[in-house]
């Protein structure tokens, strides 16, 4: 049984409408996420972490959100600060830095602090930076920092973040 012409027409309006505004969400959806991605994001909750003798204020990165930013568009980056990236588990982890404008070294972290391996990157640069092998955290400090103070691979970070060995 075909439908009466009037309701024909009154169901295509209301796909059509349907249609138009599912467009319209999605065009939405896909311009904040293009604007979460031009602008850096707000400061993060931080953590107190020790190495040796000096102190660092480490952003801590937890949600999935806050890792795939990460320093991303950031212009400045005070000395004693970074960003502590911290995972539930310890995998082979990898960071590179497009859209990041400061020049970072990055520390790979076991569960209890240690440094795994270093590695310096170069702003804006899709080449993909490895830990060695499985690591928990990840540590972004600015280019040189680790090397200033003599920081290599085996030393052990401390503070809240880290369990003890």
């Amino acid at each position: 049984m075909t439908k009466p012409p009037m309701i024909q027409i009154k169901l295509r309006f209301a796909r059509s409408l349907a249609l138009s505004w599912l467009a319209a969400a999605c065009l939405q959806l896909a311009q904040g996420t293009a604007q979460a991605q031009t602008a850096p994001q707000p400061r993060l909750p931080t953590t107190t972490i020790t190495a040796g003798m000096h102190l660092i204020q480490a952003e801590l990165a937890v949600t999935p959100e806050q890792q795939a930013t990460g320093m991303m568009w950031r212009t400045e980056m005070p000395g004693n600060e970074g960003m502590l990236f911290v995972n539930d588990d310890d995998q082979v982890r990898c960071f590179w830095m497009k859209n990041t404008l400061i020049p970072l070294t990055i520390a790979y972290l076991a569960a209890d602090g240690t440094i795994i391996n270093l590695a310096d990157m170069a702003p804006r640069s899709e080449q993909s930076h490895c830990s060695s092998r499985p690591a928990r955290f990840a540590l972004e400090m600015r280019q040189g920092w680790f090397a200033k103070r003599g920081i290599q691979a085996g030393f052990q970070l401390r503070g809240k973040p880290f369990t003890a060995k």
